[in-house]
């Protein structure tokens, strides 16, 4: 990881995070192939760091965009930032359009049809991707 990385600090983490993924699995999986294995759990840790660093640098440049009496203080941004990845996390595996018309929805609190006049898709196609967006987040807090 650290030749990936290039900081130590940063590697020890992510290397902390891969063990405490396998540890809080409720049963321990079998594994032929140890090193494999590891170096599989440590690539998705990597690359869900990767995705967690981006969402929070687009979060940064859109708080450098709002006047400094609107933005929210260290703490709140903490929140705001890990809200952000668990939304993120819940709506992974999605095409793009369908995630996009839900944080529209969502987010923005844009309606359907606005929804569909930025995306240039149809007010039952916004209505699908929603339905889509709103049942894989509720199943998957469901099984959590």
């Amino acid at each position: 990881m650290h030749r990936k990385l290039g900081c130590w600090h940063r590697s020890a983490d992510l290397a902390h995070d891969t063990f405490m993924r396998l540890l809080a699995r409720e049963e321990a999986p079998s594994i032929l192939e140890p090193r494999a294995f590891l170096t599989t759990v440590a690539q998705r840790v990597l690359a869900n760091h990767w995705r967690r660093d981006k969402l929070e640098q687009a979060y940064l440049e859109a708080l450098a965009s709002r006047p400094p009496e609107l933005v929210p203080s260290a703490e709140e941004r903490a929140i705001l930032l890990e809200t952000l990845q668990e939304i993120s996390e819940l709506l992974d595996g999605l095409p793009v359009a369908v995630k996009r018309a839900f944080l529209m929805a969502q987010l923005e609190g844009m309606s359907q049809t606005e929804i569909a006049a930025a995306l240039k898709i149809s007010v039952t196609t916004v209505k699908r991707h929603l339905v889509r967006a709103g049942t894989q987040c509720y199943f998957a807090m469901a099984v959590a």
